[in-house]
């Protein structure tokens, strides 16, 4: 029985950064510009969600010892070639250092500053279990202020929680803010070597308040499923987003039914409802 693998995590996570942003490509002006917003701020959140986890790779497999258990290839591959990381195995503490001037990322992203990750148990690094702050963090220009804790909660399955969190946007661009709870919890694959197998059924929901002070709130409905041979899509799930004017868009990533792998969704506000194409 292998331990939660967290490339699973990390596709799942990437995976929910398209959670929202679905909303912002469509072929009319049929999402109240409220939701837009509200998409936009949410992806950044997902966004760095998968960054603090794939942060989390990068510790010994021994939480109790010095080195990294990937390759400085691998390790620059995902954070870019200006970025440092070290680890003090006393305190089981990770952290990836991207300078005090804008280093160029591999998801085409500019960082400043610090990922701090403090691993919460001895148990292998492929457990979920740690709490990721930021220091001084910045991307594209924009501050970034979040903890999330990863807890493990047996047989492949974690939960994300985000407390403290804001993006500061530069140039007085408003402050998004806001709190959000996830649940993965695998259905198939915990019991294969390999993670093509993967499936996950996500739950959760957020509150905030997007750059425009708008209040929100965004409720997963229906299970978002996400199957590791379908990288950048749910294969089914509807997400509602209501705003504090009482507008709600549903998002159904699954329209026909059918569960395939493609990037054909809906959205339904005021009971009207349209096909849009995703990212």
């Amino acid at each position: 029985m292998r331990t939660l693998s967290l490339r699973s995590l990390t596709l799942a996570c990437l995976a929910s950064g398209l959670l929202l942003t679905a909303g912002c490509n469509r072929k009319d002006d049929a999402t109240p510009d409220e939701d837009i917003t509200t998409a936009e701020d949410r992806s950044e959140d997902n966004v760095e969600t998968a960054i603090s986890s794939d942060a989390m790779q990068t510790a010994p497999a021994d939480l109790g010892t010095q080195g990294f258990s990937n390759t400085e290839t691998e390790f620059r591959a995902k954070f870019g070639s200006c970025a440092t990381r070290t680890y003090d195995a006393g305190t089981h503490t990770l952290t990836i250092d991207f300078g005090t001037t804008n280093c160029l990322c591999a998801d085409g992203r500019y960082r400043r500053g610090k990922i701090i990750v403090h691993f919460t148990t001895d148990t292998n690094r492929r457990r979920a279990g740690a709490v990721v702050t930021r220091d001084g963090y910045f991307v594209n220009d924009n501050q970034h202020t979040a903890t999330r804790t990863f807890t493990d909660i047996g047989l492949g399955s974690f939960t994300v929680d985000v407390t403290n969190a804001s993006i500061i946007r530069a140039n007085n661009g408003g402050t998004h803010s806001w709190t959000a709870n996830w649940t993965f919890t695998q259905t198939q694959g915990f019991n294969t070597p390999q993670v093509s197998d993967d499936v996950f059924s996500v739950t959760g929901s957020s509150t905030g308040v997007n750059r425009k002070n708008v209040a929100y709130t965004t409720t997963i409905q229906s299970p978002l499923i996400k199957r590791a041979d379908c990288l950048k899509y749910f294969v089914h799930g509807v997400v509602s987003i209501t705003n504090s004017k009482s507008k709600t868009l549903l998002l159904d990533y699954d329209p026909s039914g059918t569960q395939d792998c493609d990037k054909i969704a809906s959205v339904t506000i005021n009971g009207r409802t349209k096909t849009i194409t995703l990212r």
